[in-house]
């Protein structure tokens, strides 16, 4: 009989180990530390101004787009939920739609300092930010006019990919312009001018002039989630080495 090498256990244990704190870790890679560190701005409102900027055109995947600016917009947010467009499904597609990069949905001022986060759930469907709570208490605090999605408008690579670099939790700023745009095959969409609408049309349109990522998250459930998938992997090669040779 052919002893087991002594190896094997071990690997066996941080395998398993390892599986654990990647699904764990994965679960709750996207909670609100306590002590978070925002930034000032993030304490402030979005400012917006009426400008006189002429309607233009930009051009993307072949569409032709017209933007009409309506306010400068600036606004810095923590970003609670999310969703990247690329164009390519559903009414994105069917509306040819390419310039909307991404839906992103921020929280500001006291629902970012003052209200827990992970009381809540967020989402974005394919247009709107909806989120939701079991916790009567921190649903009454929640304060509806500094929640916002925002649908952002980019032709610029550069800022595409920046964009496209987002995660929850990311403190971002955003400005630009408050814009009514539609499309050369008569796709249209217009914008809220406004933090106390809600429903149907109460999304910010922004066409893009700049985007930054001034902060991200750091609730140490993100360097586990990366240790436990090196852990799972490494074991993984391990195993598969070792049975090729006969050693396990």
């Amino acid at each position: 009989m052919n002893r087991s090498h002594p190896l094997k256990p071990i690997n066996t244990l941080i395998f398993y180990a390892s599986c654990l704190l990647l699904v764990s870790s994965c679960w709750q890679r996207n909670d609100f530390p306590a002590d978070m560190q925002l930034a000032d701005a993030i304490l402030e409102e979005p400012t917006q101004s009426e400008v006189d900027e002429p309607r233009f055109t930009a051009a993307l995947n072949g569409v032709d787009y017209n933007i009409a600016p309506r306010y400068d917009y600036d606004l810095t947010g923590l970003v609670v939920s999310y969703e990247h467009h690329d164009g390519n499904y559903s009414l994105h597609r069917l509306w040819n739609d390419h310039i909307n990069v991404a839906d992103v949905c921020v929280v500001w001022g006291h629902n970012a300092t003052e209200i827990d986060l992970n009381r809540f759930k967020f989402w974005n469907g394919e247009f709107t930010c909806n989120f939701h709570t079991r916790d009567s208490a921190e649903w009454e605090r929640f304060q509806l006019d500094k929640v916002s999605n925002n649908h952002l408008l980019a032709t610029d690579s550069y800022q595409r990919k920046q964009i496209k670099k987002l995660r929850i939790g990311d403190q971002i700023r955003i400005r630009g312009w408050l814009a009514d745009y539609s499309n050369d095959q008569g796709f249209s969409r217009g914008t809220s001018i406004t933090r106390d609408d809600n429903g149907n049309g109460a999304c910010e349109t922004i066409y893009v002039n700049g985007f930054t990522i001034i902060g991200s998250m750091d609730n140490g459930w993100r360097t586990l989630l990366r240790i436990a998938l090196f852990g799972v992997i490494a074991t993984s090669l391990i195993w598969f080495i070792a049975v090729i040779r006969g050693v396990f």
